[in-house]
């Protein structure tokens, strides 16, 4: 091998050995680094180590050198990610609930190998949520690449939708007839991603999960619906709906006890209309797709929050909580 070509070679070596050996906590003397560059097969020298370290800092590599008794140890300081962010990016891959297992697993590895061996057990004691329910759709991984593909050529997309039958299997909506979108975002709710697209036959903005989609291809017609979405608020829209089933958008007047003030800002957002009502009670004014699921949340709250308008809403709530008693009823 020309010695140039070895030179680089070696230099390599050395990144990953910094990369994967050392950390704040773990460093090497000159005599450990010549080490394990000779079990690569490279020889180095006291010399050529200073000036290989050089290299590295030039191209960027945080090497720092403490000295310690008679040894001086060698090691990578500030990298990419520091170890607090990865923590949380395990958590996050782990606790995500449109993530397999075996996805999950996989991910982890992979960030793992960002940080030194002895920093990335700290990564795997992070992993302790077992049992968690989570998706058992593999394709979800690639299901998002191809709907964000998609939405930057600016293409329609052709899927199958599925759901749960009784049995426990996964069956074809619409008798597996195609659905034809034009897709626009991606939300992340609930624990969950949905496509958020317009459905030019109905003329609406409607949404799906993606674990759910399956044969997704796009298409050669360009997007439709441009016009409606120009004023969309993604995230408007995902705040409106509460399990991300859909239903009539309606501005809805809630009152509820002060106590419960941070309830509806943690779920509507600070900047509601809202306003005291008594001394003991506020008022606010709320968007939402009214659904059996925004329901069941007001009656979660226990009554320390009621709907007091529009007339309508009120009505389907008193029936919401009739047919509800009628199932309890001795």
């Amino acid at each position: 091998m020309a010695k140039g070509a070895n030179q680089k070679l070696k230099l390599m070596y050395l990144r990953d050995i910094f990369t994967r050996q050392t950390d704040d906590e773990h460093g090497l003397t000159l005599q450990e680094i010549a080490d394990r560059l000779a079990a690569y097969g490279m020889s180095a020298d006291r010399k050529t180590l200073y000036s290989d370290f050089e290299e590295l800092r030039r191209y960027g590599m945080d090497i720092n050198a403490e000295k310690i008794g008679h040894n001086t140890y060698y090691s990578l300081g500030a990298r990419d990610f520091e170890l607090p962010e990865l923590k949380l990016l395990v958590d996050s891959v782990q606790a995500a609930k449109f993530i397999t297992d075996k996805k999950s697993r996989e991910l982890i590895r992979k960030l793992e190998s960002l940080v030194s061996t002895y920093q990335a057990q700290q990564l795997h004691r992070q992993v302790l949520i077992a049992g968690r329910v989570k998706t058992m759709n593999e394709s979800i991984y690639y299901n998002i690449d191809k709907l964000h593909t998609a939405i930057n050529a600016d293409s329609q997309i052709r899927f199958q939708y599925t759901q749960w039958n009784v049995n426990k299997e996964m069956s074809l909506r619409r008798n597996g007839r195609q659905y034809r979108v034009s897709p626009w975002g991606l939300v992340w709710d609930d624990e969950n991603y949905y496509l958020v697209a317009y459905d030019a036959e109905d003329d609406r903005i409607k949404h799906y999960r993606v674990d759910k989609m399956q044969y997704i291809r796009a298409t050669d017609e360009p997007r439709e619906g441009r016009d409606r979405f120009k004023a969309f608020d993604v995230a408007r829209y995902a705040k409106t709906l509460f399990g991300m089933y859909g239903g009539e958008e309606t501005s809805v007047t809630l009152v509820g006890e002060n106590r419960m003030v941070g309830v509806v800002i943690d779920r509507f957002g600070k900047d509601i209309p809202l306003v005291p009502a008594d001394e003991d009670h506020f008022e606010a004014r709320v968007n939402v797709a009214v659904s059996p699921q925004f329901f069941g949340w007001i009656m979660a709250l226990g009554g320390s929050v009621r709907i007091t308008g529009p007339g309508q809403v009120v009505r389907q709530m008193r029936e919401q909580v009739r047919k509800l008693n009628a199932q309890y009823e001795e």
